[in-house]
């Protein structure tokens, strides 16, 4: 196991090696600080090699998709700025700022691009890399002129004089406003029925990715536990599982929380130190190639209590009614109500009373997005939509558990893509 000593000298390894790790080799960078880790870190491999990137092809064919549906909705355009929609669809990496860039993908004609003048060739250079190419074109403006009418002119001369478009929803507001000001004639909605519609199914490229995703964070948790000693902060703990992920190949890391912290689903930055008996909750995951993973697990160092093994029983059923009612056709909310029964039934009702949130929420590119499994949302599942399964049970001053695997709709049913943590004894069992 690895000792105060071990971690201290492991972290600072890490820190300042990162500068150096990034201009080596995935292999290379995997064992830059082997010999500072834990065996069961230290015997991780790097599973880098089993991510493909998203192709031109695959992004041309979801702005296909997107002009489709928009042609169906009656949607006009749609208009992004920034965030994990302008990468989906543009392979653009951009920060919303002041300054707006803006992509604008119409129904009927072709995607162009709304640039600050002196960011136009790095705009520019992106775009080579993604599905409009070399000749999209970009309008500028310098920093006394208005992009805003831009946005009006470039729609005009694609024959948007007037209609509806979408604004994604990660966009400011203040950009929406203003083209509005601009384009009077033209009625600003939501993109979000477009940008789920694309987003929200999940092809078996995408799905492949959220597999290794999931994977890659299991064996971080796992190697990290195996590690796990008496004395050891919430921090020091938090280091293990990020190393973990790090000598795989890809960033990553958890929340940590210990005891009575457990209790609050998102946790405290309160200092933690484990002790024997303690119950952690651990929290997190990575992106491969843009896709998320995000899985939670509970466990005890030492012996539980016998409250503690009955609600982690309770809390596994709960996660498995979850998983039997997903299956194409259902609503949303189905899913929620169906772990929140059990965990009622069991005596840990009603409502939100100690399963205090919704049991799943909609992931791929972002670790949340549309839908959600939550009270309410009527939408149906269907095949290809990904969520979390978590539920949880929370009992303030006291302790809390949750387990969170990520689920895919299939055809007939829904599949988890990790094994269900089998107790809080052996929380990862023949994982490997």
């Amino acid at each position: 196991m690895i000792t105060r000593r071990h971690l201290l000298g492991a972290s600072a390894a890490a820190a300042a090696g990162a500068t150096a790790q990034a201009a080596l080799p995935r292999s290379a960078a995997a064992t830059t600080v082997a010999e500072d880790l834990p065996p069961s870190i230290a015997a991780l491999t790097s599973l880098s090699d089993q991510a493909s990137p998203i192709t031109t092809e695959e992004r041309r064919g979801r702005v296909e998709k997107a002009q489709r549906l928009m042609r169906e909705q009656g949607i006009d355009a749609i208009l992004m700025s920034g965030g994990t929609t302008m990468v989906y669809f543009a392979n653009v990496r951009w920060w919303l700022s002041e300054r707006m860039l803006a992509l604008v993908i119409p129904a009927n004609a072709d995607a162009f691009v709304v640039s600050p003048a002196f960011e136009e060739e790095r705009a520019r250079e992106q775009l080579d890399n993604g599905p409009f190419g070399a000749d999209t074109q970009v309008y500028t403006w310098h920093e006394h002129e208005d992009p805003y009418a831009l946005v009006a002119e470039g729609l005009r001369d694609r024959g948007v004089a007037s209609g509806k478009i979408g604004i994604e929803e990660r966009t400011y507001f203040v950009y929406a406003n203003r083209v509005a000001a601009a384009a009077p004639s033209l009625e600003i909605t939501s993109a979000i029925p477009i940008t789920t519609g694309c987003r929200g199914i999940k092809d078996e490229h995408e799905l492949q990715l959220m597999r290794l995703a999931s994977k890659v964070t299991l064996l971080a948790y796992k190697a990290a536990y195996e590690a796990l000693e008496e004395g050891m902060t919430q921090r020091d703990f938090g280091r293990l599982v990020s190393l973990a992920h790090q000598q795989q190949g890809f960033s990553g890391g958890a929340g940590v929380q210990v005891g009575k912290y457990s209790a609050l689903p998102h946790g405290s930055t309160a200092p933690q130190t484990i002790r024997e008996g303690t119950i952690l909750l651990i929290d997190g995951g990575c992106k491969v190639e843009g896709y998320s993973s995000d899985l939670s697990r509970t466990f005890v160092l030492g012996t539980p209590t016998d409250k503690m093994r009955k609600v982690f029983e309770i809390e596994h059923r709960a996660q498995s009614a979850a998983l039997a009612a997903a299956r194409p056709g259902v609503e949303c909310q189905a899913v929620d109500a169906a772990a929140r029964q059990v965990i009622t039934d069991a005596g840990y009702g009603p409502d939100y009373k100690y399963f205090t949130h919704r049991v799943g929420h909609g992931m791929g590119m972002d670790g949340h997005e549309w839908p959600y499994l939550v009270k309410g949302n009527t939408q149906l599942l269907e095949p290809g939509m990904t969520f979390s399964d978590e539920p949880g049970i929370y009992i303030r001053g006291e302790f809390g558990v949750r387990l969170e695997d990520d689920m895919v709709i299939t055809q007939d049913g829904a599949e988890l893509m990790t094994p269900q943590s089998p107790s809080l004894e052996d929380p990862f069992g023949n994982v490997s």
